[in-house]
């Protein structure tokens, strides 16, 4: 079957006691066992639900993985992939990973003995200049966010192999329909499902998606032992949003190229970085390891104060974090999304006080790119 036909389907089956074509909320904490020693399949929601189970069919199809096990947020399900490390282990990141992923790790992974070196993955012999005898995990954020940097996949699974290593894809800023890093030869690929894969900014969910049955085990014991699953109501709402997946990318990308090519003609922006521009340093790895190039982007006005009176006079932008709704949300990501990632670090990689990062929705692109011709008069 095809993509929109699985995201439709797959794991959403019509209820077989009533018939209704949407599956019920199963709103319950415990299961009643018909005898000792027997269950209908689930026994406290914690360790499983319907609901639960149904959206890591659906995760699991979509990414062509083995299986998949959704969480509480995107950083719980980042937090469980980590905990496959051991004291000692040390993984490779990419550079510009999202501020919450830097937090986790050099403010708490690392009083448990783990190591971690911050690279440009974009630049592959930067990751093997980066390999440890300890290393254990390649962590690539490709696009990055912010800084929109794109890294081949491919290449750094070969590099991966001939160590024995574990590469870990975080597909949040294409989703699925885009890029299936699983393909390429990743081992685990991980979302927020909050953004793309929900759409609509009215829940909180990450997942983990595994290709090989060992990693499987070991992340469904954490799920479960952590109590990180996601709840019933927000499984139903993912559920719900990831259906309309396929047309909602479509018409994010087709608004996101209009208003990068309209920002990059801009006098006042001097530069837009988003991978289907011709003027992105790694379009051709975006063009050939992606079917499409989202509608994520990030573009320089060169000083706070230009990025405040941008920011402080948009109408239909919204200024908020997060990303991947219907709705065009603008951000500061110095002082939002990436706050916690220290001055310098955030200087060496790009994440500069006049940056500024827009998640493309599916609005009239025309009333889009008025808005931000508005907001840049003002500049």
């Amino acid at each position: 079957m095809g993509f929109a036909t699985d995201a439709i389907h797959v794991g959403q089956e019509p209820d077989p006691s009533t018939g209704s074509i949407v599956a019920p909320i199963y709103q319950t904490s415990t299961y009643v066992q018909p005898e000792l020693g027997k269950n209908k399949g689930y026994d406290y929601a914690r360790t499983a639900h319907p609901n639960r189970r149904a959206l890591e069919r659906t995760v699991a199809k979509l990414e062509g993985g083995t299986a998949a096990f959704v969480f509480t947020s995107g950083m719980a399900a980042i937090d469980s992939v980590f905990r496959l490390l051991r004291p000692g282990d040390h993984a490779i990141l990419s550079q510009a990973v999202y501020g919450g992923v830097v937090r986790l790790t050099t403010q708490f992974l690392v009083q448990f003995g783990m190591e971690f070196s911050f690279i440009d993955t974009s630049d592959t012999a930067k990751v093997s200049e980066a390999l440890r005898p300890n290393t254990k995990m390649i962590y690539v954020e490709t696009p990055t966010n912010p800084t929109m940097s794109v890294s081949d996949i491919a290449a750094i699974v070969k590099i991966a192999s001939a160590k024995n290593l574990t590469v870990v894809v975080d597909n949040t800023f294409l989703s699925p329909y885009f890029q299936k890093p699983l393909a390429l030869g990743a081992h685990i690929v991980v979302h927020s499902m909050t953004k793309y894969i929900n759409g609509h900014s009215d829940c909180t969910g990450g997942a983990a998606i595994l290709a090989r049955q060992e990693d499987a085990d070991k992340i469904y014991f954490l799920q479960r032992s952590t109590g990180a699953g996601l709840a019933p109501m927000d499984c139903f709402l993912v559920s719900r949003g990831i259906k309309t997946l396929a047309v909602r990318m479509k018409q994010h990308e087709a608004n996101g190229m209009d208003v990068a090519k309209y920002l990059e003609a801009h006098p006042k922006v001097k530069r837009v970085l988003h991978p289907g521009l011709a003027s992105h340093p790694q379009h051709a790895i975006a063009k050939k390891q992606q079917t499409g190039f989202g509608a994520m982007l990030s573009f320089e006005l060169g000083s706070i104060d230009a990025a405040r009176s941008l920011l402080n006079h948009v109408k239909l932008c919204s200024l908020a974090e997060s990303l991947g709704g219907v709705e065009t949300l603008i951000s500061h990501p110095a002082t939002m999304t990436h706050a916690s990632v220290p001055a310098e670090m955030r200087k060496q990689i790009g994440i500069t006080d006049g940056l500024v990062r827009l998640s493309v929705g599916i609005e009239d692109v025309e009333d889009l790119i008025a808005d931000l011709d508005f907001a840049l008069s003002k500049v």
